[in-house]
């Protein structure tokens, strides 16, 4: 610092109160909500652990992948992507190159959740 600065005063912190009395709400009434794109349904909170990832290669070549987390099973992460649990088969199958057997699947495991076409 210069010699010829002074550094700033301390703030008194009673300096930034509102001072007692009538005090002005702020005026929200032009305020507007809204939301732009498709609404998402409500997760149920039994998936709340289910996260996926999706990048532009998975999405060209008709797959999203997904990483296990600790409690996963196929059937949540199939209602967590399908939005029904009996889906699980067409997950295991897009994996059998990783999985033998549907119901030993670990956490960090990337797994390819294949599209289902309407």
């Amino acid at each position: 610092m210069s010699p010829s600065r002074k550094p700033p005063a301390p703030l008194d912190p009673g300096s930034l109160s509102l001072p007692a009395g009538k005090h002005e709400s702020a005026d929200f009434s032009k305020v507007r909500s809204g939301v732009s794109g498709t609404a998402r349904p409500p997760r149920d909170p039994g998936f709340a652990n289910v996260r996926s990832s999706t990048s532009s290669t998975a999405e060209t070549v008709g797959h999203r992948m997904h990483t296990v987390a600790k409690g996963d099973t196929l059937s949540h992460i199939a209602q967590a992507h399908y939005g029904k649990a009996s889906a699980w088969p067409r997950i295991f199958e897009a994996n059998r190159d990783q999985l033998d057997d549907p119901d030993r699947i670990f956490p960090g495991q990337v797994l390819r959740i294949p599209r289902i076409e309407p």
